[in-house]
């Protein structure tokens, strides 16, 4: 089987969460999609934007899919980036793996392909009825094959797939207890205490409050819970994550590795190597990598009205149908001291914010609105932030993280001038 994991039009609708990351690699309810496809039979190959292909190749050990898709002789699958990594969806796609003929299953939403296998026959067949003038053998590429896609029958069964991004946080409340226990029928954790579960090397300080009412509590490897902690199930907390003392984590949070987590946080995602380590509350959001969040800085995840919340993506006004979202923050952004972000708030990647954000925040930018003060933030000033943070957690800067820096600050170019021309 030759599988695809693929990005379409739609996926720039996902950033800034999916800016400095494929959109396969975005994290919800503890989970990702390249994982799961991971554990397919057969060879698999990343379709993403050209510039994230080289970390692509280095940091999930994926390359491109061949030019000529027909050459591999084989059944293929196709996969779209941006379905949800609930569980349930291996079986799904396994299935639909093992049909003996062509079909796609469509989104409900906007009609494009999620998943499509195509025969090795119906290509050959394909092939043979474009006849040798079109000489399809060099131009059978991923392009062709997934425009064929939307022509095939439909499946009869379903996936679900991100549109905006509200929605990973809005998936990630109905799908966390499902996917931390999914994990714990996979590997044989200790139980600490009556359903919190933990790896090798796990230390929870004195007098921790734990209510596993509402779900379970896994700590992966060399997580270090400090004292007077109260944490409320589900959570998840990926390897050698710290729980800074007196922190509460509650209504289900999923934690990447190596994180650093203080104050009050319920219901978000946060990505590996983010930094939240004091004071202050962070509630129904989602956190790229690469954060720091400065002391007392806190997000509004409720209207005044206790109204439905509506978000602001680009030149798109979108109802989430939400009543509780918090924020979405892009990698490698700051917040300072006592920061405070309103409610349904998009920023995106390697900007800096002061004081109280009113408004969507562009990336690449100095935020301090309220002091009258906003203004472009060079990429080099970021590339050089990004190697004192790597150094801190021992992390090598490669030539390519040096890259996505620029490359992500020439493609939100837009972001910056449409926020220039509403006056941010």
């Amino acid at each position: 089987m030759n599988i695809v994991c693929f990005e379409d039009t739609f996926v720039a609708r996902l950033n800034p969460a999916t800016l400095a990351r494929p959109a396969y690699a975005v994290t919800c309810a503890s989970l990702r999609l390249v994982d799961w496809l991971r554990l397919l039979k057969g060879s698999l190959s990343g379709d993403v934007r050209p510039y994230l292909q080289l970390v692509q190749s280095l940091d999930f050990q994926l390359s491109s899919p061949p030019e000529n898709v027909l050459a591999a002789k084989d059944d293929l699958l196709l996969v779209n980036a941006r379905l949800v990594p609930r569980v349930g969806l291996l079986q799904t796609l396994e299935k639909l793996a093992q049909s003996t003929v062509s079909a796609a299953i469509f989104d409900a939403e906007d009609r494009s392909v999620l998943a499509a296998k195509i025969t090795c026959a119906d290509q050959e067949r394909i092939a043979a009825e474009r006849g040798p003038a079109t000489d399809l053998a060099k131009s059978a590429n991923l392009d062709f094959w997934t425009n064929l896609a939307s022509e095939l029958p439909h499946s009869s069964l379903t996936l679900s797939a991100f549109h905006w991004p509200h929605e990973i946080v809005a998936w990630h409340m109905k799908e966390l207890n499902r996917s931390i226990e999914f994990r714990l029928s996979q590997t044989n954790f200790r139980e600490i205490h009556p359903n919190v579960f933990a790896g090798e090397g796990v230390s929870i300080g004195d007098y921790a409050s734990i209510n596993t009412q509402d779900g379970p509590i896994l700590l992966e490897d060399n997580v270090r819970v400090g004292p007077f902690c109260y944490l409320a199930g589900p959570v998840y907390a990926g390897h050698s994550t710290r729980v800074i003392e007196h922190s509460a984590l509650k209504d289900g949070v999923s934690l990447g590795h190596t994180v650093k987590i203080g104050g009050e946080v319920e219901a978000s995602v946060i990505e590996p190597y983010t930094n939240k380590q004091h004071h202050g509350f962070l509630g129904h959001s989602y956190l790229g990598s690469w954060i720091n969040l400065g002391a007392g800085t806190c997000n509004s995840d409720l209207k005044n009205t206790y109204g439905k919340i509506n978000v602001e993506y680009g030149e798109h006004r979108v109802a989430t149908g939400m009543q509780f979202f918090g924020c979405v923050m892009g990698d490698y952004s700051k917040s300072a001291i006592n920061t405070g972000i309103f409610t349904g708030k998009v920023i995106g990647v390697c900007s800096m914010m002061y004081g109280f954000v009113t408004a969507n925040v562009p990336s690449f930018v100095n935020y301090a609105r309220l002091f009258g003060q906003t203004s472009t933030l060079p990429a080099d000033v970021m590339i050089n932030t990004q190697q004192r943070m790597f150094a801190r957690r021992k992390v090598e800067q490669r030539e390519c993280d040096r890259q996505l820096i620029k490359d992500m600050f020439d493609l939100t170019v837009d972001e910056r001038e449409l926020a220039e021309q509403i006056g941010l």
